[in-house]
């Protein structure tokens, strides 16, 4: 089968393809056959050695597909199932091996496509505004990257939640998607002062909740724009990782800084099952929608990797075996 395997840590030109033979599913595991792959983020960071792994390996943490084959003592899914997946190594091909508890049926209304796309991101948003810090009707919360794979749904949540949504974004075109999405106020971080804006916007009382997937370019201006007792959320690095800093920078309005992981969230396979419920009943309800913006054939993985880290995408991308 067709595998996208980083050689060594690096840039893009590090990917190259690969031959590997098909697993079989040992006890408590699931062959999935592939249907689509998501690209998040977090792969570049694998691929870089942001975060260190063992290399040469095959990238990617999120697919979705059809059950293949069942190892022993397999319960949970049976062949034929319609399943997707997050948070197992090796996604960038054209089947992997999953633990069963760690793979989450999809639901009919749901396209294979669309939980390829969503998954990771979708659950990412869920525990970011339900369980990190709650949205509740009324609250101001400010959205980086807001028209990004995760930002685009944090805004849709955020909104159906009764929160109003400042978004930052790096171009018109990325305005007009984020206004789409439901955003009340919308910044352009290269032309304004983001800090300045939120106070503008909020009569100098700063916002309850920042969700910063950016990083090193956008921290600063995320800790200036918290209201008293608010709570900063930096979960991605998409610039590079957020400085470092001292509690005592904090203590001006008594803030909160938190440097969430989804992993941390669903441990057990009850918090997946659960947080994978609520994401899909959201799709139902028409209250957040999934675009997927661009696909490319899984052996163009390098150039995927290329114009996600050059934010020349939009929404979801995905890479199809």
């Amino acid at each position: 089968m067709l595998a996208i395997q980083a050689a060594r840590a690096g840039g893009p030109e590090v990917l190259e393809r690969v031959d590997l033979p098909v697993p079989s599913p040992g006890p408590g595991q699931i062959l999935v056959r592939h249907q689509a792959v998501g690209l998040n983020f977090i792969d570049t960071y694998h691929r870089s050695g942001l975060y260190p792994m063992k290399m040469p390996a095959v990238l990617g943490l999120e697919a979705a597909g059809i059950v293949e084959a069942v190892g022993d003592g397999v319960t949970r899914f049976v062949v034929g199932d319609r399943v997707a997946y997050n948070g197992t190594l090796g996604a960038y091909a054209e089947a992997a091996m999953v633990p069963a508890n760690r793979a989450v049926k999809v639901p009919d209304t749901v396209s294979l496509e669309t939980a390829a796309a969503v998954l990771l991101k979708g659950m990412t948003a869920e525990f970011l505004v339900r369980r990190c810090h709650r949205i509740e009707a009324g609250q101001t919360a400010l959205i980086h990257a807001a028209a990004g794979g995760v930002g685009s749904i944090l805004v849709q949540w955020a909104k159906a939640l009764g929160a109003t949504v400042i978004a930052t974004v790096g171009s018109e075109t990325k305005a007009a998607l984020a206004r789409d999405h439901g955003a009340d106020h919308v910044i352009l971080y290269g032309q304004e002062d983001v800090s300045a804006r939120v106070a503008e916007i909020t009569g100098g009382q700063g916002v309850a909740i920042v969700y910063d997937g950016v990083g090193k370019d956008t921290f600063e201006a995320s800790l200036k724009s918290l209201g008293r007792r608010g709570v900063l959320a930096t979960f991605g690095n998409a610039s590079g990782p957020a400085p470092a800093i001292t509690p005592l920078e904090l203590a001006g309005k008594s803030l909160f800084l938190t440097r969430p992981r989804l992993f941390d969230y669903i441990v057990t396979t009850e918090e997946l099952d659960e947080s994978a419920a609520a994401l899909f009943a959201v799709l139902a309800s028409g209250e957040v929608k999934i675009k997927v913006g661009q696909s490319f054939p899984l052996a163009e993985a390098r150039a995927a990797h290329e114009s996600l880290e050059g934010r020349r995408t939009t929404g979801a991308t995905l890479l199809i075996p």
